[in-house]
């Protein structure tokens, strides 16, 4: 899994690897599971400026989606009996979910 791969992309570091050592060795033991070679470089940007934090990935699109908390049935159902003409959008909206 990513997480796996950044903790051997770690490892790698923490031996006086390069970013393109790395990359071999890694595709050596994953093959085109490997992390790119962009991707190693990142990492070890990050690494090479203190922050060893591999728990959470660090490159790509942020997640800007709003956190929301579990909703049930009895959820909509609550907003159906208040106002059972609401469209899919509006009930969406008012349980701060996608409509799909």
């Amino acid at each position: 899994n990513k997480q796996h791969l950044r903790e051997a992309l770690l490892f790698c570091f923490n031996l006086k690897k390069s970013a393109a050592e790395a990359r071999r060795l890694l595709e050596e033991a994953y093959g085109e599971h490997a992390q790119s070679k962009t991707t190693c470089e990142d990492w070890f940007k990050r690494f090479r400026s203190g922050d060893f934090d591999t728990d959470k990935e660090h490159s790509g699109r942020p997640n800007t989606r709003p956190k929301t908390s579990r909703r049930t049935p009895q959820d909509l159902q609550a907003l159906l009996d208040e106002d059972d003409t609401q469209t899919q959008d509006q009930l969406a909206e008012a349980l701060n979910m996608t409509r799909q």
